[in-house]
């Protein structure tokens, strides 16, 4: 692997999914990885053509996932795929994924982890059983100066760390959508297809999993309310959490779909007995520093006084707008730099070049239990299982 591209084959992401072109724009910016098979949907000729825009052989453009695995299995080492992307709706990651690590192949896949818990465990067990590498695209762990905030409250130079603030608003689903042909809609709020819940799951996912990223700190226990506001829609499409980090360190999430104007408006906020730091995706090159007893501090991306993991998953020098794509190509990249160090027998550096692991998927789909849970059962305290 260490002189040539990687080999990706892709389950999902064909024509009118969103996700999918993500995933291939991100894996493709650092020239280290190349899609070379798909079985891009359920429909073998949405696939095809899906194969015929990307220009893909078409001996290579599968029925299936099924198809496509066991058939790049079956190739020759170097030929075929190194590993494989899911990028399907919730329903459709564990049996791809399962049947992937049960072929040679690691895998890479987008959040929620899965279906249910009961799924989650299922491909745990399969990642220990194989020692295989297992990515999720929690992508906004993947930003340099989100890496810079998680160092520098991992330094301790804010002391104990007393409270944990998220937030994440979206306007997009403010009307109900899913009765039109949008097909993002549909299956998001669709519980056979997304799951048990709709907003939290699609993206208080990810803000827990930034609150857990930067503070160094695991959710324990949730106090939620998940609401449905727009009449009609079968799954939450907003949520509010009360959250008990480990030490007993409290913490506020809020999530919203419906609030009308907002454009992925995560922000999170850390504070310790001293200072924290606050990151925001409307300015995703800085971070504020607080102090009690002085101005705030900026730190910026591409400088170099941050951290040596916030340079390491910088692209440009400083003043040169890094985003999203550039934050979902540093899990791509880094997954990939710990294949190449797997295939030579080396040690891959997850402190520099993290990504999002297996345990993180699963603790996200405890969490969603916990979530649900506590609302159905009046707004009380749970405790997060895993």
């Amino acid at each position: 692997m260490k002189n040539r591209k990687l080999r990706m084959g892709m389950v999902g992401g064909g024509v009118g999914a969103f996700i999918g072109a993500v995933h291939r724009l991100a894996a493709n910016l650092d020239g280290q990885i190349e899609l070379v098979c798909g079985a891009f949907s359920s429909s073998p000729e949405k696939s095809k053509q899906t194969g015929e825009e990307l220009f893909l052989d078409s001996s290579r453009v599968y029925g299936s996932y099924k198809e496509m695995i066991e058939t790049e299995a079956g190739l020759p080492e170097d030929v075929r795929m190194d590993f494989v992307s899911i990028v399907t709706p919730n329903h459709v990651h564990a049996d791809p994924a399962i049947m992937a690590m049960e072929h040679g192949f690691p895998v890479i896949i987008d959040k929620p982890l899965c279906f249910n818990m009961e799924e989650a465990l299922a491909i745990q067990n399969k990642v220990k059983e194989t020692g295989l590498p297992f990515a999720l695209t929690h992508t906004y762990t993947g930003y340099p100066m989100v890496k810079e905030a998680r160092q520098q409250v991992k330094s301790g130079k804010f002391g104990k760390i007393r409270k944990i603030m998220v937030e994440y608003p979206q306007g997009w689903l403010a009307e109900k959508l899913e009765d039109s042909d949008q097909k993002q809609a549909a299956w998001r709020t669709d519980p056979k297809r997304s799951g048990k819940s709709g907003a939290y799951g699609d993206i208080g996912t990810h803000a827990a999993n930034m609150a857990e990223y930067v503070s160094g700190l695991n959710i324990v226990k949730v106090l939620s309310q998940l609401t449905t506001v727009v009449s009609g829609r079968l799954l939450d499409d907003d949520a509010g959490a009360l959250l008990e980090f480990e030490g007993g360190v409290p913490g506020v999430l809020s999530v919203s779909q419906i609030s009308a104007g907002e454009e992925n408006a995560i922000k999170v906020r850390v504070y310790g007995e001293k200072g924290g730091v606050i990151w925001t995706q409307r300015d995703p090159n800085s971070l504020i520093v607080t102090w009690g007893d002085k101005p705030h501090e900026i730190y910026r991306t591409g400088t170099g006084y941050v951290s040596e993991a916030a340079q390491a998953n910088s692209r440009t020098p400083a003043g040169h707008p890094e985003g999203y794509l550039e934050a979902f190509a540093n899990i791509y990249r880094n997954f990939a730099m710990h294949l190449r160090a797997k295939s030579a027998g080396e040690e891959h550096n997850m402190e520099i070049y993290d990504y999002p692991e297996i345990e993180d998927g699963v603790h996200g789909m405890s969490m969603v239990d916990a979530v649900v849970e506590s609302t159905e059962k009046g707004n009380i305290w749970v405790t997060v299982e895993h």
